[in-house]
């Protein structure tokens, strides 16, 4: 049976994902400019259903209700008999054009669980079972969406991800903490003297917080550089606009540097100038290499490139766009979710 089958509008339900984004984040608006179209389509679909999700568990009473709900919800979406939901219908399109593991998602949906139930990341270890879930899993999803699914070059795409996630991290300090989260390992903490529980009751910057930060967007850094060698091996139409995502999140975690590591007091902001600089050096391909391709992923993100690999699917290949929309600004994905959750969460505590 057709995919097309159970999308009678198509570009319709596109539209309606497109809407109902349109209060998001626009830190990528630069980068997506660098998409081919149905790149930017299929990530806008699939980034509506994670939106979408991530609303029902973080702003619903249960959160456990809800997570069953949308397990429902993805079983039905890959059974192809999707709710009457524009979401739904756009994301079964997706997931049965692309091959997209359900694993993925799964893990998308744990990230989520995470955050609604308050866990807490005792170690660098458990915020990278965390970053996988909410970061790892949406670069490997992106790869998929490009018809990438080779393990060396997953394991990269995970990097990638976890690399943005932890920039997130060492932006967001002190707005995690007075959302009542956080999410610096707190061994860390305490051995430079910091006091979690201090810190969630008077949110106050520190040389403890400053070192601790450091150290994340060092290891973020290094994740980068292993993420390059993976973006060069990506079909070169793809190139420009994920080098460009990477070079924006880098430059928030030098920003973080130039204001001392406090993110606590103000948040790192990379000026409009300076994107478009960025944007400008994306263009360049970069020669594939094999170095640092044979480095194997990191443990927490494993279960994601097994979560492809073990599909035996090849990359399928997909020359149109389902879905016929022409304008859509769709890079936000590599959000990887938070920087709408945080403004609707601060409106919603005033």
């Amino acid at each position: 049976m057709s995919v097309n089958s159970f999308l009678p509008t198509p570009s319709t339900d596109m539209g309606l994902c497109k809407q109902q984004l349109s209060n998001g984040s626009r830190s990528f608006y630069f980068a997506s400019h660098l998409l081919p179209s149905v790149m930017q389509h299929a990530a806008c679909g699939l980034y509506a259903f994670c939106r979408e999700a991530d609303d029902l568990v973080d702003e619903g009473d249960d959160p456990k209700a809800a997570l069953e709900l949308l397990h429902q919800r993805l079983d039905k979406i890959y059974e192809a008999k999707p709710e009457y939901r524009h979401t739904d219908r756009v994301l079964t399109q997706i997931v049965h054009t692309y091959h997209m593991p359900r694993g993925l998602l799964n893990a998308l949906l744990e990230g989520f669980a995470w955050d609604a139930e308050g866990k807490i990341y005792h170690t660098i270890d458990d915020v990278y079972d965390y970053s996988a879930r909410v970061a790892g899993a949406v670069g490997v999803m992106m790869s998929v969406l490009m018809g990438v699914r080779d393990p060396k070059t997953l394991a990269r795409a995970a990097d990638l991800g976890t690399a943005m996630q932890l920039t997130n991290i060492a932006r967001d300090v002190g707005e995690d903490a007075r959302l009542g989260r956080i999410y610096l390992p707190l061994d860390e903490l305490q051995a430079e003297g910091v006091n979690p529980e201090a810190l969630l009751a008077a949110p106050q910057f520190s040389e403890g917080i400053g070192i601790v930060t450091q150290r994340l967007l060092e290891r973020a850094k290094w994740l980068y550089q292993r993420a390059d060698n993976g973006i060069a091996q990506l079909p070169r139409k793809y190139q420009p606009g994920i080098r460009a995502a990477r070079k924006l999140y880098a430059a928030i975690g030098d920003k973080v540097g130039e204001i001392g590591y406090n993110s606590v007091d103000q948040r790192a902001i990379v000026a409009t100038g300076k994107k478009f600089g960025l944007l400008s050096s994306a263009i360049a391909f970069a020669q594939p290499r094999s170095e640092g391709m044979d480095t194997p992923a990191l443990p927490q993100n494993q279960f994601l490139i097994d979560a492809v690999v073990e599909t035996g699917v090849t990359a399928p290949s997909v020359k149109s766009d389902p879905f016929k929309v022409r304008t859509l600004w769709m890079l936000d994905l590599f959000e990887t979710l938070r920087e709408r959750d945080r403004n609707a969460r601060i409106a919603r505590l005033r």
